[in-house]
């Protein structure tokens, strides 16, 4: 749908991390003393306008969008796209309706959350498509290099994108990094790491065949392929594929570290189950939307 005739969709309750992303972004823009132009707008002055997108990408943030308006009180958001939805320059994703004091006080707000997660999103679904052209059964995931108190928002965008989402947070899986490994061998944090959370994902992150190797033989169920060449990621692979536990499924590859949209098909072609890329929210570009008043 692209044009103002869309027909309006009901936006889904806003999540508790929607509310309170808003509510900061909206004291961060109106403390101490309000929006100090829009009094100059008469109170009773109504109108509509239309979120539209300047650029193609894929959409995301609607409901960031919706509770801006919310929160700011006497207009609303009817959405005519939900998150995910592919966007071309023109297409209108929602129409606002209301006191145009509201209209521009939660303008520029809610097209930071429109804008930034579209980004979000249409940067995983370009790494999307990329790697599915190669490796259909390969996930894109992002990692937790994300923007401070926006990470739920930020990975609800990659998988508007079509991307998956990688641990959310530390509580949720093991990931045995190199700087733990300063500290425990792979085996021994391996074994720590089963006798404490039977049952949890346990990953150890590789910057070398060896590693790998002893990874898997020590009873991880996800080995990290961290900053390897395509050539060295493809050896590591066959490595967990032959290895007795590789063969039954019981361990997983996942590689990260330098992939770009450039190099990311020669990485999905060496067959990891998992691509995951910081850059998917770290240094995703904003995507362009506006809001234009409507005659």
């Amino acid at each position: 749908m692209s044009g103002a005739e869309s027909h309006a969709v009901e936006a889904e309750p806003p999540a508790p991390a929607v509310r309170r992303a808003v509510a900061v972004a909206l004291e961060e823009d109106l403390l101490p003393l309000g929006d100090l132009t829009a009094v100059l707008l008469a109170p009773e002055a109504e109108g509509s306008a239309v979120f539209v997108s300047r650029a193609p990408g894929v959409l995301a943030g609607t409901s960031c969008a919706v509770e801006t308006l919310r929160q700011v009180g006497g207009a609303q958001l009817d959405l005519a796209l939900r998150d995910g939805a592919r966007l071309e320059p023109g297409t209108v994703i929602g129409t606002v309706t209301g006191s145009f004091r509201s209209v521009v006080t939660a303008e520029r707000t809610a097209l930071n959350f429109l804008c930034h997660l579209s980004g979000v999103a249409s940067l995983t679904a370009r790494y999307v498509a990329a790697v599915e052209a190669v490796s259909p059964s390969c996930r894109v995931c992002d990692t937790r290099k994300t923007t401070p108190g926006l990470r739920a928002l930020e990975k609800a965008a990659v998988r508007a994108g079509g991307g998956a989402n990688h641990r959310g947070s530390l509580s949720e899986g093991v990931l045995v990094k190199d700087n733990h490994l300063g500290h425990a061998s792979i085996a021994d944090a391996v074994a720590a790491a089963r006798r404490r959370w039977p049952g949890r994902m346990v990953e150890v992150e590789c910057d070398r065949p060896e590693q790998v190797e002893a990874a898997v033989a020590a009873g991880a169920t996800f080995v990290l392929c961290d900053n390897m060449a395509p050539e060295t990621l493809a050896h590591c692979v066959r490595m967990v594929r032959e290895h007795p536990r590789g063969r039954a499924g019981a361990v997983l590859v996942e590689a990260s570290g330098g992939i770009t949209l450039e190099n990311v098909a020669a990485y999905a072609a060496a067959g990891p189950d998992v691509i995951s890329v910081g850059a998917l929210t770290h240094s995703a570009p904003a995507l362009d939307i506006g809001l234009d008043l409507v005659e």
